[in-house]
């Protein structure tokens, strides 16, 4: 099949997502045009064989800000034209599946070529951000409901879509996945060596984000700041986003400056995982948590927040510790028990990699998708 998947190149999970999905379709013998303002960010050492068409928003004295969404939707119908899509896959309601269904009309109006299918992912933060507000609330919800099929990441994601947004539609769900084959733990001592020069006593406990407010660095750091009043420990922080300012003032302020790296948005993060002994992530809201869903995959104990579709891919006290977003005292407290019982922490470790085994590799899912795109295609 002919595909088109829309997607932003930022480092946020849906992205991700995108792009793996996209490295997917092109093994399994189809042919992928992805749309997207740049390169994405995990995509830039590999195009994998997918077709790449950069989204070019000029900027005009008539217009305040660049018309993204209308320079999105004429890419849309050119690649259409030129490569005839079966399928247009959004991620993102607004504004990629608007810009979708804007270049269908078009297309329609037109008759000059068969107008795609329109597919639509719900990724979190365009229901629970953007859709909730009510400047936009009309424009999620029309997007949603002139979309052939939508799926969301999570059932928790469904049912907020459902509940939240005066939406007609059938929400599918179809879980956020990984290559199991390429997430693996593969422990190499020297980077841990660099990462943790405190010995072998030392834990070593790492967050990764986009460094946005839901992440909640600062609470990644007050967590941290209790950990250490128990056990020898270093945080490493990986990522880069609006927050990322904030975190030297942090440090100082919790007197954590010495015992904290922070590193660069990771190309690959096996290696890093795969040094940690437990991954924080108190988020304010997870839509699914792919982040701890990598963490996982490197047999590393996560400690995350009970909110959104986290409690369907961590099991409580089996493949790590779910708590309510504001109680960072049980945070911490499950934190040392794990650290300081290796044996613990090696069982749920492997627990983890088993669960994601289990229910959440690109083998299992990435058929979903294709199945969808052949019932929508006829």
């Amino acid at each position: 099949m002919r595909i088109g998947i829309v997607c932003y190149a930022s480092l946020g999970g849906s992205g991700i997502v995108a792009t793996e999905l996209a490295r997917h379709l092109v093994a399994r013998g189809h042919e992928v045009h992805l749309l997207s303002s740049d390169i994405p960010f995990r995509l830039q050492s590999d195009p994998a064989g997918i077709i790449l068409h950069r989204v070019e928003t000029p900027s005009y004295p008539l217009f305040h800000e660049p018309q993204y969404l209308l320079s999105l939707a004429t890419l849309i119908v050119q690649v259409v034209r030129e490569r005839r899509l079966d399928i247009v896959h959004a991620h993102y309601a607004v504004p990629h599946a608007t810009a979708a269904w804007l270049a269908r009309e078009i297309l329609t109006v037109r008759h000059d070529v068969e107008p795609p299918r329109i597919i639509t992912t719900l990724h979190g933060t365009d229901i629970t951000l953007i859709g909730s507000d009510p400047s936009y609330t009309e424009a999620v919800s029309f997007s949603i409901d002139h979309s052939d099929a939508v799926t969301a990441v999570s059932h928790s994601l469904r049912e907020s879509t459902c509940t939240a947004m005066p939406v007609h539609t059938d929400v599918r769900v179809i879980y956020n996945f990984l290559d199991c084959a390429q997430f693996d733990r593969r422990f190499d001592p020297e980077l841990r060596r660099q990462l943790s020069p405190g010995g072998e006593d030392e834990a070593l406990i790492v967050h990764m984000s986009n460094f946005r407010p839901v992440k909640r660095l600062d609470a990644v750091m007050e967590i941290f700041r209790r950990i250490r009043q128990h056990t020898k420990a270093r945080l490493v922080l990986a990522g880069d986003g609006p927050d990322a300012v904030h975190v030297p003032f942090w440090a100082d302020a919790y007197g954590l400056r010495d015992e904290l790296t922070v590193l660069p948005p990771q190309q690959s993060v096996v290696p890093l995982l795969s040094v940690a002994d437990l991954f924080l992530l108190p988020s304010l809201q997870e839509s699914f948590g792919l982040a701890a869903l990598e963490a996982m995959a490197c047999e590393v104990p996560v400690v995350v927040s009970r909110v959104g579709g986290l409690p369907e891919v961590v099991e409580h006290d089996v493949t790590g510790f779910l708590h309510p977003p504001e109680d960072l005292v049980s945070m911490a407290a499950s934190a040392v028990a794990i650290l300081k019982d290796p044996e613990r922490r090696r069982r749920m470790g492997q627990a983890a990699r088993r669960a994601v085994v289990a229910r959440f590799c690109a083998g299992d899912i990435v058929p979903q998708y294709e199945a969808l795109y052949r019932e929508l295609a006829g």
